[in-house]
């Protein structure tokens, strides 16, 4: 019964609760980030695989400037994120546009985070298990090393959590979310430095 209605139920009204209370901080930081990004907006959107694999475009505040060198080539990641960035990464407020997301049914709260389109192809038959439930802004991945765990392990924890999806592991993970955020932990500054494409491809090559 969780699964399948009391969880979408409470994804509807935390996000929409959610988006009423911090509509004026989440206003200013709009406004804050489209100066600082020089020009290149205060929203990222990517489109990432959701439930069953639909399609659907992710929004995030923008931490990046678009500046590019020379040649016309965007400039390393670590060149373009700025300082205002850096702060909106480190403290999560990143993440908090997903809210939107969560309310029209793409994501919800909590459930494996939604990858790139890309990665789709590499999945084991039971990492694909994630993809059963619809992505969530935190998981058991999330809130269990997020980057400093391997992509294998990562993915474990995703199909673990859709076998053991429950209301009880859903506050569990929301409270480990909660208690990181505030001390800062486990937060990735850059995006992945190694991308799953590239890890197995090399794996199949040194079979």
């Amino acid at each position: 019964m969780y699964r399948h209605f009391f969880k979408r139920a409470i994804d509807i009204i935390a996000s929409g609760g959610a988006l009423l209370v911090l509509a004026l901080p989440l206003g200013a930081v709009t406004a804050w980030l489209h100066f600082a990004n020089r020009g290149a907006g205060a929203f990222f959107f990517q489109e990432r695989p959701g439930r069953g694999g639909k399609i659907f475009k992710v929004v995030k505040f923008k931490t990046m400037t678009d500046e590019r060198d020379a040649s016309g080539n965007l400039l390393p990641d670590a060149h373009r994120l700025t300082k205002v960035g850096q702060f909106i990464r480190s403290t999560s407020i990143d993440e908090l546009p997903q809210l939107w997301n969560v309310l029209k049914g793409d994501m919800s709260l909590i459930g494996p985070r939604p990858l790139l389109v890309k990665y789709l192809p590499y999945y084991t038959e039971r990492e694909q298990i994630r993809h059963a439930v619809r992505p969530g802004i935190t998981g058991l991945a999330q809130v269990n090393g997020r980057s400093h765990v391997e992509w294998d392990e990562k993915l474990e924890y995703d199909a673990k959590y859709v076998e053991n999806l429950s209301f009880a592991l859903d506050c569990k993970i929301l409270y480990k979310t909660i208690i990181n955020v505030l001390r800062g932990s486990d937060i990735e500054l850059l995006p992945e430095s190694h991308d799953l494409d590239v890890i197995r491809n090399r794996k199949q090559r040194d079979i």
